[in-house]
């Protein structure tokens, strides 16, 4: 048996209907490319040598790569000033908003949680008022224990393929769909098990989830 969680989900309150669960970035939120041009506003680039930030993000003063310390901390400073950066991916406004006649959504977010009011304020004002969930935990057993044994449609939404088979893992018969932008760093990403459909962008995602929520 896996521990408890130690998650605050309290102010997450499911309906008696189906549940989208969603990553935020590079999901809803563009992460890469905005980052991209927060890097050289530091003075940095990344160069697409590997699917690592470590070792890739360099210096443009001396050609020299950051240590990890600093490239986390350049990570950290780009979530503190996310507001100003981050922008929704085409169509994710209207897509959430249809399936929220008929489903739960709830955002479930690889973040530092020190930066969740930050994160909430910008998704507020993008009109995506869906609960918000910001761990760095696997996100597997957050989605179990948030869906628990309800015998209704769930759904899972990540670019990332350790995400996608973690709540493959625990949660019985989810739908995962793997969205992965078109960007130099999701192009060396590790891929997802065969059976995991992929898709470019909400136009080919959002009919998969609509199907299966009607269930």
């Amino acid at each position: 048996m896996d521990a408890p969680l130690e998650l605050d989900m309290s102010h997450v309150r499911l309906g008696d209907r189906p549940l989208v669960v969603c990553d935020v970035d590079d999901v809803v939120l563009h992460f890469f490319a905005p980052f991209l041009v927060f890097l050289d506003a530091e003075g940095h680039e990344f160069l697409p040598r590997s699917f690592r930030l470590t070792g890739n993000i360099i210096s443009k003063a001396n050609g020299s790569a950051l240590e990890e310390k600093d490239v986390h901390r350049l990570i950290e400073a780009f979530f503190e000033a996310q507001e100003q950066w981050q922008t929704p991916l085409d169509r994710v406004v209207d897509a959430l908003g249809d399936f929220s006649k008929d489903a739960d959504i709830v955002f479930l977010t690889a973040m530092p949680p020190q930066f969740s009011a930050q994160r909430r304020r910008l998704l507020d004002r993008l009109g995506l008022v869906y609960p918000l969930i910001a761990s760095l935990q696997p996100k597997g057993p957050i989605l179990r224990t948030l869906h628990g044994a309800r015998p209704l449609p769930v759904a899972f939404v990540d670019d990332m393929a350790h995400n996608l088979h973690s709540v493959r893992d625990h949660v019985e018969s989810c739908l995962l769909i793997n969205l992965r932008p078109d960007s130099i760093v999701h192009r060396m990403a590790p891929t997802v098990a065969a059976d995991i459909p992929q898709t470019n962008d909400w136009a080919e995602a959002a009919p998969l989830i609509h199907a299966h929520i009607a269930r």
